[in-house]
C-alpha cells in the first residue's frame, strides 16, 4: 500500500498491552500515516470500556466484515489465528502478531488456502528477529545449513503451558527447552514468536529444523535477550560461513514482549497485498 493513497482501514484484534499501544498510536497518528482505525475487538469487551470509543468497539468478531477493513491486526493470542484466521482473510488482509500459530500445520494450510481463495495477504510480524532479510536471502540461495534462536529472559516473563509450565528453575540460568521450534510453540505460544519468525524466514529448514532454545535467566529482570546463530555449508577448506547476532530488548518486568507493533504495521502497509505468507 502506498501511504499517499486512500487511508487503509485497520481493525485490531486484542486489547492487551500491545493492543492498547497500537490503538493509542492509531487514534493519535493514524490519519497522518494514512491509516484509519475502524474497530477494536477483545475477548473480554469490558477491558475496552472507557478507553476505546464505543463506536469502534466490535462485540462480535464474526461481524468484522461490516466494518470493511483492509487490514486486521491480531495482537491477542495464537488461538485467535487457529479459530478465526481463515475467516478474517475472507474480508481483509491479516497481520499475524502471534507467528507461533503457524507451527500448527493445519492452521498454516488453512491460512494459505484462504489467502489464495479470497486474494488477501497474510503478513507475519518478525518481532525481535534481527536480520530477517539476510536469513531469507541466504536460505533462498541454498547457503543456510543451520539456524538456532535462543531467547532468554526472567522466568516472570514466560507464559508456559504443559510440561514447560512445571519446569524447575535449577539455578541462575536454566535451559527450559532446546529442540525444533515446532515442538516449542504449543507450550510457549507467547514466548516463541521470534523463533517462529525465523522458521518462516528459512523455509528450507522450517519449523522442524530451526532450533529454538528457551532460557530462564534470573538476572534479566528488564530485558529479553535474543541470540541468532546461523551457519552455511562447509566450503573447500572445510570451514563454514557463520553469523551470530545478539540483541538486548528492554522490557517491563514480567512482560511477554518488549516492543509495540506500530512499526511492524507500517512496514506491512507498504508491502504489496498479494496472496501468501509474508514476513514484515
Amino acid at each position: 500500500m502506498a501511504l499517499d493513497k486512500a487511508p487503509w482501514k485497520v481493525g485490531v484484534v486484542g486489547y492487551g498491552r500491545l493492543g492498547q499501544s497500537l490503538v493509542s498510536h492509531l487514534l493519535a497518528q493514524g490519519p497522518e500515516l494514512g491509516l484509519e482505525l475502524v474497530f477494536v475487538w477483545n475477548r473480554d469487551p469490558g477491558r475496552m470500556a472507557g478507553s476505546v470509543p464505543s463506536s469502534l468497539q466490535l462485540q462480535d468478531l464474526a461481524a468484522l466484515g461490516e466494518r470493511h477493513p483492509d487490514l486486521v491486526v491480531e495482537v491477542a493470542h495464537p488461538q485467535i489465528i487457529h479459530e478465526s484466521g481463515a475467516q478474517i482473510l475472507r474480508h481483509a488482509n491479516l497481520l499475524v502478531g502471534s507467528p507461533s500459530a503457524l507451527a500448527n500445520q493445519t492452521t498454516e494450510r488453512q491460512l494459505l488456502g484462504a489467502s489464495h481463495r479470497w486474494n488477501h495477504a497474510v503478513f507475519v510480524a518478525r518481532g525481535a528477529l534481527w536480520g530477517t532479510e539476510d536469513i531469507s536471502r541466504l536460505d533462498a540461495a541454498g547457503g543456510l545449513q543451520s539456524l538456532r534462536v535462543t531467547m532468554a529472559t526472567h522466568p516472570d516473563g514466560f507464559r508456559l503451558l504443559g510440561p514447560l509450565a512445571s519446569a524447575h528453575i535449577t539455578g541462575p540460568r536454566t535451559v527450559l527447552y532446546e529442540g525444533p521450534v515446532r515442538g516449542l510453540c504449543p507450550f510457549a505460544p507467547r514466548n516463541s514468536n521470534t523463533m517462529a519468525a525465523a522458521a518462516l524466514a528459512a523455509p528450507s529448514l522450517g519449523f522442524d529444523h530451526v532450533i529454538g532454545v528457551l532460557v530462564a535467566d534470573l538476572s534479566l529482570t528488564d530485558l529479553h535477550v535474543v541470540d541468532v546463530e546461523l551457519k552455511g555449508p562447509p566450503g573447500p577448506s572445510g570451514r563454514s560461513f557463520a553469523v551470530h547476532t545478539h540483541r538486548e530488548n528492554p522490557a517491563e518486568p514480567g512482560a511477554v514482549t518488549g516492543s509495540p507493533p506500530a512499526t511492524t504495521l507500517l512496514r506491512c502497509c507498504q508491502l504489496p497485498s498479494k496472496p501468501g505468507i509474508h514476513l514484515c
